[in-house]
C-alpha cells in the first residue's frame, strides 16, 4: 500500500536534522515502504524527554492516526523496525502494544500497554555494549486477542546522565491488526503511558560512565511472559 503525499512528506521532513527516527516497519518477509502505517510525528528526530506528557505514547504529535495505514499480522509473527541512520546513543530498546477499542485510527493510547521486548546491554566486566543498531526484530506473542493495536516502539537515549542530562526518549507507534491469536490469561495490558516511567527509576537515573555500572534494570515495567 502506497503512502499519501501527506504522510511521505512528513517523514522526509523528519529526516531532515540530528537523531534518528523509526521510519519503516517490515512484517514478516514483507518490506514496508517508508513511513507505512507508522504514525507521523511533529517533533522531526527530536527526543521526548516530559515523563508526564501524552507525547510519550506515539512522540510529539502523534496522537492522531487517522492518515495512517493498518498492516496485517499473525500472532507470533516477526516485525522490523528500522531507524533513518543507527542508533547511537546509549540505552535500551523496548516494544509496547495497547489493543484499540475499535479502530487503531481514532485511537489515542490511553487505555493499557503491555511491554513485549526489552533489548539492554549485555556486561563485560565493568564495560556495556549496547544494542546499538539500524534494524530490531521481534515476535508478536501468541495469547493476544485479535483485533487492531498499536505497537510501540522507544529507544531511551541515557548517554546524558540525570540529573544534569535528561534522557530522551525517541517513539515510534505503528497501526497493526492482529489475527490468530489464541487470547489466553498470560495477556495482561496494566501499564499506562505516561506513567510507568518514573524519575527514581534505577534505569533512568544511572550513569553509565560510572566504574560501578556493572548492571542494568530497563524502566518502564516487565515484559510480559
Amino acid at each position: 500500500m502506497k503512502l499519501t503525499t501527506l504522510t511521505a512528506a512528513s517523514f522526509l521532513a523528519t529526516q531532515a536534522s540530528g537523531h534518528y527516527i523509526w521510519n519503516q516497519l517490515d512484517i514478516g518477509g514483507t518490506t514496508g515502504s517508508i513511513g507505512q502505517g507508522i504514525r507521523p510525528n511533529s517533533n522531526y528526530n527530536s527526543p521526548v524527554i516530559d515523563l508526564t506528557s501524552s507525547d510519550l505514547r506515539c512522540n510529539v504529535g502523534g496522537l492522531d492516526g487517522s492518515s495512517t495505514v493498518v498492516r496485517d499480522i499473525q500472532a507470533g509473527g516477526s516485525f522490523t523496525f528500522h531507524t533513518d541512520v543507527a542508533v547511537y546513543h546509549q540505552g535500551p530498546v523496548s516494544v509496547y502494544l495497547s489493543k484499540a477499542p475499535s479502530s487503531v485510527q481514532s485511537y489515542d493510547g490511553s487505555g493499557s500497554w503491555a511491554k513485549i521486548a526489552d533489548l539492554g546491554p549485555t556486561f563485560n566486566g565493568n564495560s556495556a555494549t549496547w544494542p546499538l543498531a539500524q534494524t530490531y526484530t521481534f515476535k508478536l506473542p501468541t495469547c493476544l486477542p485479535d483485533g487492531e493495536y498499536l505497537l510501540r516502539i522507544q529507544q531511551l537515549g541515557i548517554h546524558n546522565p540525570w540529573p544534569a542530562g535528561i534522557p530522551q526518549f525517541y517513539i515510534a507507534c505503528a497501526h497493526i491488526k492482529v489475527t490468530g491469536g489464541s487470547n489466553t490469561a498470560a495477556w495482561k495490558p496494566s501499564l499506562t503511558i505516561p506513567g510507568v516511567f518514573k524519575e527514581t527509576d534505577p534505569g533512568y537515573t544511572v550513569n553509565i560512565y560510572q566504574p560501578e555500572f556493572t548492571s542494568y534494570t530497563i524502566p518502564g515495567g516487565s515484559v510480559v511472559s
